[in-house]
């Protein structure tokens, strides 16, 4: 399995828990992030938040020298966008919200795009189709599967709406680690790639553009940026292979609920 670790049903239940918390990070800034406020505040909200209110660690806060406890990337920021005192919210903006929370040993990695104020029909249809590459993804794991067919379900979708898939960056194993293998990567061939198998724990995390693929970062060493400065938008879950198909780690309510009542 070239370095997996495979969680075990217990060390599956602590990370589980994990998810379940990070999950009521995301339902407290739900309220938090509008016009006005700026990157800088929303990361100290969740920082008093994880801390204080759910005595768990930041896992991202001192990762790789990392100052901050999540990344907020907006509008053409594809991802790491830096916390600051100086960027506030505006009428328009898109927002990538990338918080990891670490409890019991045992970490979880999610994020959220947000619409402030009135967003333009594009970037809504931007950010909604990406929602749904990161589900297709989803619902392509299960045991006997292969990594490819997660990378070929998000690709082929995003190409048939006329969107590039960012490709230096990827989702990742995920457990006592932020980053374990493997690489999963949001492209490629179905049937290719590791064999899934329970008890496996990684991200998805697709990134998709609205113009050319390419990207940089800048002189700060961690935003990235869309080349021709067109919109990305990102959506990530954490998911476990289970003996039966997958489990969503950082599932969120209101994703629950629109699940069952589709279901229904």
């Amino acid at each position: 399995m070239s370095g997996v670790q495979l969680k075990t049903a217990a060390e599956l239940a602590l990370q589980r828990e994990a998810g379940r918390l990070l999950t009521q990070v995301f339902a407290m800034l739900d309220t938090a992030i509008t016009a006005g406020i700026s990157t800088l505040e929303i990361n100290e909200l969740a920082e008093r938040y994880i801390v204080d209110e759910l005595q768990a660690r930041p896992a991202s806060k001192g990762q790789y020298g990392f100052a901050y406890v999540l990344n907020t990337s907006v509008n053409e920021v594809v991802c790491h966008g830096v916390p600051s005192a100086s960027q506030r919210l505006k009428n328009g903006d898109i927002i990538n919200v990338d918080i990891t929370l670490e409890k019991h040993g045992f970490i979880a990695d999610s994020s959220k795009m947000y619409l402030i104020g009135e967003v333009t029909p594009a970037a809504r249809q931007l950010v909604a189709d990406c929602y749904q590459a990161l589900w297709l993804g989803i619902k392509a794991v299960k045991p006997g599967a292969r990594l490819g067919d997660i990378g070929f379900a998000i690709e082929q979708f995003a190409l048939s709406r006329g969107y590039s898939v960012v490709r230096e960056y990827c989702g990742h194993g995920i457990g006592r680690e932020m980053h374990e293998a493997p690489q999963v990567l949001h492209y490629g061939a179905a049937g290719s790639g590791m064999l899934l198998k329970p008890g496996m724990v990684f991200t998805i995390e697709p990134m998709l553009n609205q113009g050319s693929a390419k990207v940089k970062t800048k002189k700060d060493g961690w935003t990235v940026v869309t080349r021709d400065k067109k919109l990305s938008a990102q959506w990530e879950h954490t998911v476990a292979v289970t003996e039966n198909g997958v489990e969503v780690l950082t599932l969120r309510p209101e994703e629950l609920a629109q699940q069952l009542a589709t279901a229904g």
